[in-house]
Formats: structure tokens, C-alpha cells, sequence
């Protein structure tokens, strides 16, 4: 079976419900207790994300990230997002403050960037949407058997992306106004250069020659900052997809885990069967993922095989079908069935956060519930 990790970054808010600079205390507290880093041992350590088992700095104050060990089963992973959200709380509590799994934050604050050569560099560099960007992401790894199948999984997955953003939106709210998006994050996230969606690789000799050729045209910091949807990472086995928003409830991270794992099993098997890779221009991609992040399951989404607008129920169904025998060898079908049908019922993070919005009329209400959800009450 291959191995899971899921990576996840969280807002540090105030008992009123705003985001607030003190992720790095929050750290501190973390680190004293063996269970995170301070920026300077970030920096200092120049970890890169998949590590197992952290709290870590992320490019601002507002936010910590965490990441769980490496896990085998769905269950695993649940217990290991729970375990470390609730560290990243304990650790934010000590400091005065809460985390919540938000992507975006609903009301206004100055993103303050985290201390760091890097993380300056970045902002010098890139200007407002360095500055701006407050965003908050779930990151998943999965294992593959070497560059090889790494890259024909990644040449593979690309196309179903966008139903990950759509199943994931968490991102209504953009610093006090309703942006109009499910998923404003994936918007505002889409401004770096070197992010989104990629063209065909067809080997890893390609691939790397494509992020040195990232790199060398010295616009990007370095190869961490190749933000592609989905790439392979620098230092573990594994392929890291990147395209979703933060799940407000951990039973959401646990599902999207488990697709990102079908999804990376099922381009594996077709690889090794002979199945070219679907031909579509990352053009088309983007375009598709655009339409994930405007409308989440709330409207059509791009049906990644005939290209055209489909019912996102629809879309979800094929996606669920296109992974099922993958699904079955884990064990997770039912699992996996039963939390994709939970969000198309209730909605996605960013429905919830609307309807708390349309009840109280109070942003910082959004908040406050957000980080009840984010603990699992």
C-alpha cells in the first residue's frame, strides 16, 4: 500500500476572531515542548515540506503549519490530523490565541511576513503578492517507485486536479469582503510564476531540466518555490499534490487524502499498462481549474474527459469511478465514497462559512466557528 502524509497550514487568531501575528510564539511554546520549530531553526534547517511529524513557520506570523508522519492507512492519517491540529492549539492557547482551518482569512488584517532571509527575500522580490498572500493550503504526499513513476503519475493526475479544488473550497472570504469564490485562495495562490497547472513531462530527465530552467531564469528563489498543482518532491519519494484549500473538518482531509492516494495509485497502474497520459493543454487546465474555484460543487465543473461543463456531482461521480479499483485494493471505497457524498450534501467549507455569515452578519462569527470545527467540535 502507499504510504500518506498530509501537510496543513492554519490561521493563528484572537478570541474575537482575527488573525494575529503570534505564530511564531506559538512555535516557541511547540518547540520547547519537542514538537515544532522556531523560524530561526526553520531557517537554519532549511526543512523541507514532507517532513514527518511538525509544527513549522509558514511565509507569515498569522499562520503555522503542520505535518503528519508518515502514514499507511486513512485511519492513520486521521489520527495523526487530529493529534498535531490539537497541538498546533494547545500551543497557539498557551499563547492566547487559536488555530482555525481557514484558507483565506474572512476579515481584514496585515499579513505580517515571518522572519527569515528567505521568507524576506521572497517578499522583496514579489512585491504585494508576497505581501498579500495569507493563504492556507493542504498539501498531500504520496509514495511512488522513483522519478520515473512520479513523473507518469504527475502527467497522469493532472486533469482531475481541479475536482480536487472544487470538493476542497474553503476560501469564500477575502480579507473582510465576499470574493464571489468558493476558492479565493486558489485565485490569490495563482499569482506566483511558477505555480498552477503544468504542461506533459513525459520523463524525469524533462522534468528536472524544466524546474532548472525555473530556477536558472532567477525570478523564483529557489526550487522550493516550483509551485506547480502537483510535483514531485526534493527530498522524500513521494509526489506532493498542492492543490487544495485547508479542510475545515479533519474527516474532509482524511477523504481528500484518500482520493490524492487513488489518484496517484490509479496513474500508476495505467503507466505501467501501457495508457498514454491525457493530452490536454495546461491552458485548458487552468481554465478548468478557474471554474473548480469560482462555483466548488455548486455548479458545473469541466468534466476532465469530454472538457465540456458537466453537473459537479457528475464530475465527482467520474472522478470516483475513474479511481475505484485503487480504491478497492486500500480498503478505503466505502470510506472515501461515504465523505465525498457528506460534502456534495452539506456543502464544502466555504458553504458552511457563507451560511454562518448569512445567519450573524459578523465575519469574525465565521472565524469563531471555524475554529470550534478545526478541533473537531
Amino acid at each position: 500500500m502507499r504510504t500518506v502524509g498530509v501537510e496543513e497550514e492554519l490561521l493563528v487568531v484572537d478570541p474575537s476572531g482575527t488573525p494575529v501575528p503570534r505564530g511564531p510564539e506559538a512555535l516557541a511554546v511547540a518547540a520547547h515542548r519537542g514538537e515544532g520549530e522556531t523560524p530561526e531553526q526553520h531557517e537554519s534547517a532549511a526543512q523541507e515540506e514532507g517532513s514527518p511529524g511538525h509544527l513549522v513557520p509558514e511565509l507569515k506570523r498569522q499562520q503555522v503549519e503542520l505535518g503528519t508522519r508518515v502514514c499507511t492507512g486513512l485511519a492513520e492519517v486521521e489520527r495523526e490530523l487530529r493529534y498535531w491540529r490539537g497541538r498546533a492549539d494547545a500551543a497557539a492557547r498557551a499563547v492566547g490565541t487559536r488555530v482555525a482551518a481557514l484558507a483565506t482569512s474572512p476579515v481584514g488584517v496585515e499579513p505580517e511576513t515571518t522572519p527569515g532571509e528567505r521568507y524576506a527575500e521572497m517578499t522583496d522580490t514579489f512585491g504585494l503578492i508576497a505581501r498579500d498572500q495569507l493563504t492556507c493550503g493542504c498539501h498531500v504526499h504520496v509514495s511512488v517507485d522513483g522519478d520515473e513513476e512520479g513523473v507518469a503519475v504527475l502527467d497522469r493526475i493532472r486533469v482531475w486536479l481541479p475536482v480536487l479544488t472544487a470538493l476542497t473550497a474553503n476560501s469564500p472570504f477575502w480579507l473582510g469582503a465576499d470574493s464571489g469564490y468558493a476558492s479565493f485562495r486558489s485565485q490569490a495562490w495563482n499569482r506566483w510564476p511558477s505555480s498552477g497547472p503544468t504542461e506533459l513531462f513525459g520523463d524525469p530527465a524533462t522534468y528536472h531540466r524544466v524546474v532548472a530552467d525555473l530556477v536558472a531564469t532567477r525570478t523564483i528563489v529557489d526550487a522550493g518555490m516550483v509551485y506547480f498543482d502537483a510535483r514531485l518532491s526534493r527530498t522524500w519519494p513521494t509526489v506532493e499534490v498542492r492543490s487544495a484549500d485547508v479542510a475545515l473538518r479533519v474527516e474532509d482531509a482524511v477523504t481528500h487524502a484518500g482520493l490524492v492516494r487513488a489518484l496517484v495509485d490509479t496513474a500508476a497502474r495505467e503507466w505501467r499498462a501501457g495508457v498514454p497520459a491525457p493530452r490536454v493543454r495546461s491552458e485548458l487546465l487552468r481554465v478548468a481549474a478557474w471554474r473548480a474555484g469560482r462555483s466548488g460543487t455548486t455548479a458545473d465543473l469541466v468534466h476532465p474527459r469530454t472538457g465540456t461543463p458537466a453537473p459537479a456531482a457528475d464530475v465527482v461521480a467520474a472522478l470516483l469511478e475513474h479511481v475505484r479499483p485503487a480504491l478497492e485494493a486500500s480498503g478505503d471505497r466505502q470510506r472515501v465514497a461515504d465523505g465525498v457524498a457528506a460534502v456534495l450534501e452539506r456543502g464544502t467549507g466555504a458553504d458552511l462559512q457563507r451560511r454562518v455569515h448569512a445567519d450573524t452578519g459578523d465575519l469574525t462569527a465565521v472565524v469563531r466557528a471555524a475554529v470550534q470545527l478545526t478541533t473537531g467540535r
